[in-house]
């Protein structure tokens, strides 16, 4: 099902082919993702695994796993990074592929070859701003990505970003913030854009491997040093029925919703409340899409603050100390049972609830892509990483950390340009965590007129509300002297709403008295499209989503250049300065089955997904072996699938420690080496010849 309407995004039809899967004819958009199309088109298998037949989905939908390969025109190909044509015939890979026949001959030609100072790997905010500065400073620069667009996950957020709006674009969306970085690079005459192109390999003799699939041809850019911004990829989670289809990253439904506004569920639970899980929730209600719940095994949100504020209050219960008991469902997922944990994180399966879900999203960390980092390492030449492939953080420290990483990189070159010491004040700002939470109390009117309720109660790096006051009434208030500082109102309030409109937070409102006894009028944002007209009722929230009773709609205005619309409600006087927000979801949405579904087989869960590797089998194995290295348990085949165990490593450390086995003993794993599938006919340019 597409997405045809959306408060932020604007669908953007595409020409529609024709394309056949399992021999039954079906319609998609020329150029998107083969994956995206199959959503679009009800379709979540993608292939059975020789392993119990089991079927497989997305998990990634980046490229990274190989849980979407599907036969196209008899090949075997990761849907998530195939754009679609017409008459493509697509099938279910059923177990393993057969070899194809070979190919008619064709002239081979030597690879092209580039050069030039310095290639950047990745085009997201840190591999931009890199680039930026380094073409700035003189050096001839290849910037390479493997999308279509520029941007990196940017593009996939709609959201308006926290941070600095002089440093970082705060208060700017995502998708906008993409936008004017690809401006600034193109700007650039320096700087040389190869789009659709996937960096296989960076080589001791200082070249690096391209592959451009869609043109089927292979080129050596020769370079002085690398910057590494590939960012990072999925974690995984281990529970009964992870490896079911549905079970996806909060990343993949991201690029589903978001960038090819593919409505792929319909009713979700997320695990894991950090910013990505609590975003995800929002841009799944904006999506239309049912969020029953967000479960975290914590006893706190991690995120911040004011996106799980925003969250309750649209009616999306946060369930702290839970934990994912097991997901069920014939051949793809329809439930979902979580519990309280004890003390030693054990589910109480007596507290356990079930909800009707057909989507599991898991939000529960990211891990960096920092292979050809390593390899530079290794070869010796000048290398850097940044962004994500550095330290997990937010997009606006990815933007600075790249204006860093390029600067670095120019004096690795010889250049003695200067890197300002306020560049890394602010980059370990902008990466913080939450800071401390403090209690406000709100008191009006302090005179006539309209006046400003800011509900942000915990210190984040966040400025926008302090820059756009046409009055300067709203100030930090200076307790750590940075931008972590909390803002509040110190003057005068002209109800002109630009404060209500660029808090990414949504959490600022007006508050005026009304001419009527009692009453009091409030303005606050509202991201969803509505039909809202004056008299409507509409159930009203504090921050912490408590219900606060009804108000009354006086009037709405849409500012176009935010997307933001502002609702003006009469109220009762006495929850003026309490009401945050209003009801987006119905409580009857969010309720669970009447019934729990008890079952509990921890050792069903998959560890490794593409050998089919559970828990059981790994337990079994360390039972009768004594396990000092972690490679032993490619015995078993674990870390042995397409992956290159991208995904299953991060999880055996944790395995292994819930065996009992000794982790200071253990010797890590042996990574494989970074492999990115490339047809021979490629590297041997017989499809894109010299062109």
């Amino acid at each position: 099902m597409r997405i045809t309407e959306h408060p932020i995004l604007e669908p953007k039809p595409g020409k529609e082919v024709s394309f056949t899967f399992d021999g039954q004819p079906l319609v998609g958009r020329e150029g998107e993702m083969v994956s995206s199309a199959l959503f679009a088109n009800g379709i979540r298998t993608f292939s059975r695994h020789i392993v119990g037949d089991a079927p497989q989905g997305i998990f990634c939908a980046n490229g990274q796993c190989a849980q979407c390969t599907v036969l196209i025109d008899g090949l075997p190909m990761k849907s998530c990074i195939t754009p679609l044509r017409e008459g493509m015939e697509i099938k279910t890979l059923v177990h393993f592929p057969e070899l194809p026949p070979d190919d008619e001959v064709r002239p081979a030609h030597k690879p092209q070859e580039l050069s030039c100072d310095v290639l950047v790997v990745g085009a997201g905010p840190s591999g931009i701003t890199a680039a930026v500065e380094l073409a700035d400073a003189g050096y001839a620069v290849i910037l390479v990505d493997d999308k279509d667009h520029l941007g990196g996950k940017l593009v996939l957020q709609t959201h308006k970003f926290f941070g600095s709006m002089a440093d970082c674009y705060a208060g700017t969306r995502g998708t906008d913030i993409a936008a004017i970085l690809e401006q600034e690079v193109r700007q650039r005459e320096k700087i040389t854009i190869l789009t659709e192109s996937v960096v296989a390999g960076v080589f001791a003799d200082g070249k690096a491997g391209v592959y451009q699939p869609q043109r089927e041809r292979y080129l050596l850019i020769s370079f002085k040093g690398v910057v590494v911004a590939t960012g990072a990829r999925e974690r995984s989670l281990v529970f009964p029925g992870n490896d079911l289809p549905g079970v996806f990253g909060a990343g993949a439904f991201q690029t589903l919703v978001n960038r090819d506004l593919v409505r792929s569920s319909e009713r979700v639970i997320i695990v894991g409340c950090g910013n990505v899980g609590l975003i995800a929730a929002y841009h799944a209600l904006q999506a239309g899409i049912t969020v029953v719940g967000i479960i975290d095994i914590a006893a706190k949100v991690s995120g911040y603050k004011v996106h799980a504020d925003k969250i309750k209050r649209m009616g999306v219960p946060i369930y702290l100390s839970h934990t994912l008991v097991s997901v069920q469902g014939q051949g793809r997922v329809e439930r979902a049972t979580i519990a309280q944990v004890d003390g030693n994180w054990n589910p109480i399966l007596e507290t356990a609830k079930s909800f009707a879900v057909d989507t599991v999203l898991i939000a529960v960390g990211l891990s960096p892509v920092d292979e050809f980092y390593n390899a530079g390492l290794e070869a010796g030449f000048p290398v850097l990483k940044t962004g994500d492939a550095s330290e997990i953080a937010e997009a606006s420290s990815a933007m600075m950390g790249g204006r860093i990483a390029g600067r670095q990189m120019a004096r690795l070159l010889g250049s003695e340009l200067e890197i300002p010491k306020e560049w890394f004040d602010k980059a370990e700002i902008l990466k913080r965590p939450p800071g401390e939470t403090f209690p406000r109390t709100h008191t009006w009117p302090r005179e006539e007129g309209w006046q400003p309720i800011i509900h942000c109660y915990q210190e984040i790096p966040c400025n926008p509300c302090t820059t756009v006051c046409p009055h300067n009434s709203i100030q930090l208030t200076g307790r750590t002297g940075t931008i972590m500082d909390l803002p509040e109102f110190t003057g005068k309030c002209s109800g002109c709403g630009m404060c209500v409109l660029i808090c990414p937070g949504l959490a600022i409102t007006l508050v005026r008295a009304s001419a009527k006894a009692g009453l009091a009028e409030v303005v606050l944002p509202y991201e969803f499209d509505h039909s809202f007209q004056p008299g409507d009722q509409v159930v009203l929230r504090n921050v912490e989503g408590q219900d606060l009773g009804t108000g009354t709609v006086l009037r709405t205005r849409f500012s176009r250049k935010h997307r933001t619309h502002l609702l003006t409600l009469e109220v009762p006087a006495e929850a003026a300065v309490q009401v945050a927000g209003i009801l987006v979801q119905e409580p009857q949405a969010i309720e669970p089955l009447p019934e729990a579904d008890y079952t509990y087989l921890p050792d069903h869960a998959i560890v490794c997904r593409c050998e089919r590797v559970s828990l059981g089998e790994i337990k079994r194995f360390i039972q009768d072996n004594d396990i000092t290295d972690l490679n032993q348990l490619k015995q078993i085949r674990a870390a042995m699938g397409a992956c290159g165990g991208k995904t299953c490593l991060d999880l055996l450390p944790r395995v292994l420690a819930q065996a009992g086995v000794n982790q200071e003993k253990l010797h890590p794993a042996t990574y494989r080496p970074l492999t990115v599938e490339i047809p021979m006919k490629a590297l041997a340019n017989q499809g894109g010849g010299k062109a």
